[in-house]
């Protein structure tokens, strides 16, 4: 019996042997930004998460407590805003560090509506445990990588990140 798969495309579920043709040409290999992006992403989270292991942060939720402090108490928009996440993206990742009392989600004072979100002093003491950790890491990729070319890099990904970009990339799709 041959091999098939669902094409999910198809209401009726029709299945198309593994390994027929498809009916539109692939790209050439690694040309998209997005996937080059989110795999160089990937491996980099991996990298500074098994440096920053022994604090017990993953590199995202150490992001997010720096942010938090930066911004001292932002709103829940605000914050979501500056990590480039939607809102509930930023409520499913806050939960494991509202659980372990790092951040505390409380109404705003002058609008009951609107949430802020800021460190305890247990998340004070675990942001300042993971500096140095993350210190190594940065100094592991700038070895790696080259000092130059990491500042190059970070200078480039924070235009790639910008609302400036955003909003040339929607401009340039209306162009087409």
């Amino acid at each position: 019996m041959q091999a098939t798969k669902k094409d999910t495309k198809n209401k009726e579920k029709t299945l198309r042997p593994v390994g027929a043709e498809l009916t539109f040409a692939l790209p050439p290999p690694n040309p998209c930004n997005g996937t080059a992006l989110r795999k160089a992403t990937r491996r980099v989270s991996q990298l500074y998460d098994a440096v920053l292991a022994p604090c017990g942060l993953r590199s995202t939720q150490r992001s997010m407590l720096i942010y938090i402090a930066r911004l001292k108490a932002p709103t829940m928009g605000d914050l979501a805003a500056a990590l480039v996440l939607d809102r509930s993206a930023l409520a499913h990742n806050l939960k494991p560090l509202e659980r372990d009392g790092l951040v505390a989600i409380e109404p705003a004072p002058e609008d009951r509506r609107s949430r802020l979100v800021r460190l305890t002093k247990r998340g004070e003491a675990k942001l300042a445990e993971s500096m140095g950790l993350w210190r190594n890491a940065q100094a592991r990729f700038e070895k790696a990588f080259g000092v130059e070319r990491a500042e190059a890099l970070r200078s480039t990904l924070a235009l790639v990140a910008s609302e400036e970009f955003a909003e040339a990339f929607e401009k340039a799709g209306r162009r087409s």
